[in-house]
């Protein structure tokens, strides 16, 4: 066997047993040296360079007479030439630092940590708080969501385009030719919705402004739309990128208007249809029920109706040109995009709202109406308690959600301000001290991709797009307004977690298709997951239960290792400062 090392790759050669492996490493000078000694294979590797003093002349042996055992070997030397990287640094956090990390980003990496080690947590907290309006994404991330063609967004022009579309297919005489036309249409939307739930992944796993991305899938969540509904499919990504993300850590209400202007909300709520005469209530309802308020939080169904009167006329209209009005009622023509408030679709009659009266009077009543549902006192405590469930605890303590709903109301609805009061509450503290915070799908996918492969950047979602799907939480897939459960009994059954094991061996066995483009003649370019680095050894290890590093330490292989730790019970949670309790 010959094995040699230099500054940016490490590659191993059995030729007698024509095994060999490539594996991507770090650029740390050392000196990679192998022999024979009959059939057991000896590696000896040395840094020439020592990066901090724990590693001042390190030099390791392994050995193995097994061929099976030769990938374990090198990961072995792969290890420890990570040992030398700024990821050592990274393994410096206190364990409190790495859970506080693992609780507000889509999952602890070398990465983030190493960011948090260079400028301290408290000013990492306000950096995830108040993060610049634009943040930088990887170059070449930036470029594969450059090419996407409605990454600038969706217009009218093009939602009237692919109606016309659609009328046409419709019109096309020969049934064969007919269907073939109608089959482009649906495949066309379908790489739609694809494009959109890449960019989400792609942002999820890369974007430095971690704590906004989270809460953009928060938000995309509770202002939940479907894409199988109409058009929703050409929308959904326009939706997540205009309506919710740029206000993911701002003031609720201007999230609430945002959603209510976007002719995804419109259109899967039905409310493109409510016009007076033909009273659509589904909006108006789940506004106050989902959105805001809160089931028995008082509203009755007279203000739902009221409610609902009040949003006749809010709709969509792709057309350039402006509806037919009377010359009194074009002055209240409301258009922005897509959306459109048309003022003969309206019921201009006098109504009361949650014991205020309104007058008759156009869009001005809906947003007299958003104010007084945003500056209700149910509102500020239901979406307290429900962040406080995504980060916390199923069941956060009275004593956090008044914390939180005291913020909210002093702060006018300020999204970042409800979450500081959260993260310096002693009840959060705690939590990542010792409390469970079980993971959904979607924090378990998109925290093992992140650990595993860090700052390797994928071009191909469209496993992780395929995994989540199979776990049930499939980005724009629920079909319900209320969105997906963020509470930990509906995903920890068994089928659950037979499935996040499959993935766990897929994603800690290779790159399982992520580092594939799409196309026909593409070529895989893998790269192996390295979970075993040093921020495991200076950081995750310690908050693994003794039974699961005595699984992990009779691992028979890197792959084999890999998939046992993605797949521990601790990984499944949240990261605590204290490790496990076990029984004696």
């Amino acid at each position: 066997m010959n094995i040699r090392g230099h500054d940016n790759f490490v590659k191993g050669i059995v030729p007698d047993r024509g095994v060999h492996d490539l594996v991507s490493a770090i650029g740390m000078p050392s000196s990679i040296h192998g022999r024979f000694i009959g059939r057991v294979r000896i590696i000896r590797v040395k840094l020439t360079r020592p990066l901090r003093p724990t590693l001042n002349g390190v030099a390791m042996v392994f050995t193995t007479n097994s061929r099976k055992l030769f990938t374990s070997v090198t990961a072995s030397v792969v290890l420890l030439l990570a040992l030398s990287r700024a990821g050592a640094d990274a393994a410096e956090l206190s364990a409190h630092d790495l859970a506080l990390i693992d609780r507000l980003s889509w999952g602890v990496n070398v990465s983030t940590a190493e960011r948090v080690r260079s400028i301290g947590a408290t000013r990492w907290l306000q950096e995830q708080l108040h993060p610049a309006a634009e943040i930088a994404l990887p170059e070449p991330v930036t470029a594969q969501i450059a090419a996407m063609p409605d990454a600038a967004g969706v217009t009218p022009a093009m939602l009237a385009s692919y109606q016309e579309q659609a009328k046409a297919a419709n019109e096309i005489p020969d049934e064969q030719q007919r269907k073939a036309a109608k089959q482009a249409q649906q495949q066309t939307m379908n790489e739609r919705v694809r494009q959109a739930a890449a960019r989400s992944i792609l942002r999820a796993l890369y974007a430095p402004d971690q704590l906004r991305q989270r809460m953009g899938w928060f938000w995309l969540n509770h202002f939940n739309v479907h894409q199988g509904k109409a058009d929703l499919r050409l929308l959904v990504g326009d939706y997540e990128d205009r309506a919710i993300r740029p206000h993911a850590l701002g003031k609720f209400g201007d999230l609430l208007r945002a959603t209510l202007r976007h002719p995804a909300m419109l259109r899967y709520l039905d409310n493109a249809g409510n016009a007076v005469g033909h009273l659509n209530e589904n909006y108006a309802r789940e506004i106050m029920e989902l959105h805001t308020m809160g089931v028995g939080s008082g509203y009755t169904q007279a203000d739902v109706e009221a409610l609902a009167k009040i949003l006749t006329g809010v709709g969509v209209d792709v057309r350039p040109e402006d509806p037919k009005l009377k010359p009194e009622l074009r002055p209240q023509l409301v258009r922005d995009g897509a959306f459109e408030f048309n003022p003969a679709r309206h019921d201009y009659s006098d109504k009361t709202f949650l014991g205020h009266p309104i007058q008759g009077r156009g869009y001005a009543e809906v947003e007299e109406a958003l104010d007084l549902i945003v500056h209700h006192p149910a509102t500020a405590q239901f979406i307290s308690r429900k962040i406080a469930v995504y980060f916390v605890s199923d069941n956060p303590p009275p004593a956090l959600i008044a914390r939180m709903t005291k913020a909210f109301v002093t702060s006018d609805g300020d999204i970042a301000a409800v979450l500081t009061a959260m993260i310096q509450s002693p009840d959060f503290e705690t939590a990542l001290k010792s409390g469970e915070r079980f993971k959904d799908p979607v924090q378990y996918v998109y925290s093992a991709v992140r650990l595993a492969y860090d700052d390797k950047l994928i071009v191909n979602t469209a496993p992780i797009q395929n995994w989540l799907n199979r776990l049930g939480e499939g980005l724009y897939n629920r079909q319900t307004p209320d969105g997906y459960a963020l509470t930990s009994d509906a995903w920890n059954g068994p089928g659950q977690m037979m499935l996040r094991f499959e993935i766990a061996r897929q994603i800690g066995s290779g790159s399982a298709g992520l580092f594939k483009p799409e196309g026909p003649d593409a070529k895989d370019r893998p790269a192996f997951p390295l979970l075993q680095n040093a921020l495991y050894f200076g950081g995750l290890r310690q908050t693994l239960s003794a039974t699961t590093r005595g699984a992990l330490d009779k691992a028979i292989s890197p792959q084999d290792w890999n998939t046992l730790f993605l797949s521990s019970p601790e990984f499944m949670s949240r990261l605590h400062a204290e490790a496990p309790h076990e029984p004696s």
